[in-house]
């Protein structure tokens, strides 16, 4: 195994055991010295979280059986080894900016409870997202 499936499955390992820790401490723990039922939310919230690190701890296990040797397995490795190219930022685009102020307005008008104010808000959203996601695909002149 390498170290991302392990701390995946040490994480698993800890949340298994804190969520029967939980359960035991919130099934017979009372103020009043009573016995009480099981605490669902808690319960819950720690249980699905030993499962999603289960399955993640699960996929990048078979993952990093397909790969060959990761930098960050290797004793010798430098940081510029694992360092590849990033993706495509653009470095002067107003669309971000824009869509800021749009979730601005909408979480306003969900705030204050102004429907106007939050279907404005939605479609100031959908605007400024799709001026982001297309504004590589008009020929310059257009912009």
């Amino acid at each position: 195994m390498k170290s991302s499936s392990k701390v995946m499955y040490g994480l698993t390992v800890f949340l298994a055991v804190t969520a029967v820790i939980y359960i035991l401490g919130t099934m017979y723990v009372d103020d009043r010295g009573s016995v009480m039922g099981l605490e669902w939310v808690g319960t819950t919230a720690l249980v699905l979280s030993a499962a999603l690190t289960m399955m993640l701890g699960l996929y990048i296990n078979i993952t990093e059986r397909r790969t060959d040797v990761l930098p960050e397995d290797w004793e010798e490795a430098e940081v510029a080894d694992k360092a590849g190219t990033l993706g495509f930022f653009s470095p002067g685009s107003i669309w971000p900016a824009a869509m800021s102020g749009a979730i601005a307005l909408l979480g306003f008008g969900i705030i204050f409870m102004h429907y106007w104010l939050i279907a404005v808000g939605a479609l100031a959203l959908i605007y400024t997202v799709a001026k982001l996601n297309f504004q590589y695909g008009v020929p310059r002149e257009k912009h």
